[in-house]
């Protein structure tokens, strides 16, 4: 910040962009209008596909392969692209916004799809019956082989049907959110100004809490009258309406915030290879071997990504399954929704201190004490959270505290990364974190599920340990009580790790004299 020592004014610069007191409401006020579309969006479209799938009764398998792991695959792959890209990309619009103003379209149809996915799902049954034209024809087609007779058994089922249709549009959904997560966070590194980055991301963590808190107390028990009547008019109606009011305000947003200029990017090498499948064969290769390089071999990066993967996993046992978690204890999505907006009511009432505390006593410092509460709060609901209440109680919990370090902890890789690259080295956060999420989730339903090997056997040890003996978790049965007995330990692992980071912050420099190391 530069106090004009004549007019006695503020003025804020980051980069080449310089930011009045009045330009940084502005931009504040665009950026947080943009955020609350986007909150809207990643609110709502996530549970609400998690409460189709589970009235489609699909397997924990194929629930968490859809909701977690197959997004995360996505953003293993796409996000070092996209980032590596993004910083790159020098045009008219900046480096960040021309990929934005192609995501949010994509958002936008993809969440269109998924609302009309039961009307199509219903249509497309109908029309590959046999007793139909088409139908008829399809199965006098496939008739008389094995894979043909598989296929068909799965076009008569209406619940493969209404799941091939969600797959569809999930995907062009998650393709779209994931490219623009990836440019999102650039973005904001880019227009705001460093010294108010914690207090930025906590205005930015309030409108998210906001969206929450009207989505899961006003509009999330519109479901349940969805599986009174069991039809799917208010999930198809939920999402058409914020589907169209994302794709509007977010181009709007886009629209709106301008970038400064940029350093030229790092020149390329020049091609050698005359054959072009050669060239980008040689381009690949040297761009995998530039970005591992870069962002794996320091051992302080690497321990900053192991830390921040273990720090989100922690959180996902209880994410993934929480609405399969009440539907086992009978907690209707009214009720379910407002102990949701009760968490995020606190949260927001605590997100402004959090991201002034952040800038006052550093995001990493304020991110260890909240996963050491986590996970005292997880070992809690690990012991007690076996009825409505109980259950409920530790929700809350939980979703305070993860939402106090999401609050505190949003600016870290701000304040720890390349200011230049950020993008490319969050994204290589990322890939970590999606590695571990491909794995996790998947995994995490098999041990919850007592009807297989894996389940019965964790089951089997928690049947001998003394005091765990009465927690019910027996063979046979959903033992979603293990979600809270993951995250506990994940915590910790998240805990020891932000102390390895912290002891090498401390080395570079700490709060006051930190430089992010470029080699």
């Amino acid at each position: 910040m530069h106090v004009d020592p004549v007019t006695r004014k503020k003025s804020w610069t980051v980069g080449t962009l310089t930011y009045t007191t009045s330009g940084i409401i502005v931009l504040f006020l665009w950026l947080l209008w943009g955020d609350f579309s986007w909150s809207m969006r990643d609110r709502s479209v996530g549970t609400m596909a998690q409460w189709y799938l589970t009235q489609m009764n699909v397997s924990q398998w194929t629930f968490a392969l859809l909701t977690a792991s197959f997004p995360a695959a996505l953003h293993f792959i796409l996000g070092p692209i996209i980032s590596m890209k993004s910083d790159r990309h020098r045009g008219k619009y900046g480096r960040r916004i021309p990929f934005l103003l192609v995501t949010t379209p994509f958002a936008a149809v993809g969440m269109l799809g998924l609302a009309a996915t039961p009307i199509i799902a219903r249509w497309l049954h109908a029309v590959l019956a046999k007793e139909h034209v088409f139908g008829g024809w399809l199965h006098g087609l496939l008739d008389g082989s094995v894979p043909g007779a598989w296929l068909i058994g799965h076009l008569q089922d209406p619940i493969s049907v209404s799941i091939a249709c969600f797959g569809v549009f999930w995907a062009a959904f998650e393709f779209a959110t994931i490219i623009g997560g990836s440019v999102f966070g650039g973005l904001i590194n880019d227009v705001v100004p460093k010294p108010l980055l914690g207090r930025f991301y906590g205005l930015f963590r309030a409108i998210s809490l906001i969206d929450g808190i009207i989505f899961n107390f006003w509009l999330v028990g519109m479901l349940d009258k969805d599986k009174g009547t069991g039809t799917f008019f208010y999930f198809s109606l939920l999402l058409s309406v914020i589907g169209v009011f994302y794709g509007v305000a977010f181009m709007w947003v886009c629209y709106k915030v301008k970038e400064g200029n940029y350093p030229p990017p790092p020149p390329v090498p020049p091609r050698k290879i005359r054959n072009p499948i050669g060239n980008w064969c040689v381009n690949f290769a040297r761009n995998v071997w530039t970005y591992c390089r870069e962002c794996y071999f320091s051992r302080y990066y690497f321990t900053f990504f192991l830390f921040t993967m273990m720090a989100g996993l922690c959180f996902n046992p209880i994410n993934v399954f929480a609405i399969r978690y009440r539907e086992s204890l009978g907690i209707d999505m009214t009720r379910y929704g407002h102990a949701l907006a009760l968490t995020y009511t606190c949260s927001l009432c605590l997100s402004w201190f959090l991201g002034w505390m952040a800038d006052r006593f550093h995001p990493l410092r304020m991110g260890m004490c909240f996963l050491f509460l986590y996970a005292v709060a997880m070992a809690w609901g690990a012991c007690y959270a076996d009825t409505p209440s109980t259950f409920l109680t530790a929700w809350v919990f939980h979703g305070i505290i993860s939402g106090c370090y999401f609050t505190s902890a949003a600016s870290l890789g701000m304040k720890l990364l390349p200011h230049q690259r950020y993008a490319q080295f969050a994204s290589a956060g990322g890939l970590l974190g999606s590695i571990g999420g491909m794995a996790f989730a998947p995994a995490m339903g098999m041990i919850i599920d007592g009807n297989n090997r894996v389940g019965a056997f964790v089951a089997g040890i928690f049947e001998r340990i003394p005091f765990t003996r009465d927690w019910g978790i027996t063979a046979g049965v959903q033992n979603y009580r293990l979600t809270f007995v993951t995250a506990c330990i994940l915590a910790l692992i998240a805990l020891a790790s932000s102390w390895l980071l912290y002891r090498q912050f401390m080395r570079l420099g700490g709060p006051r004299d930190y430089v992010a190391p470029e080699k």
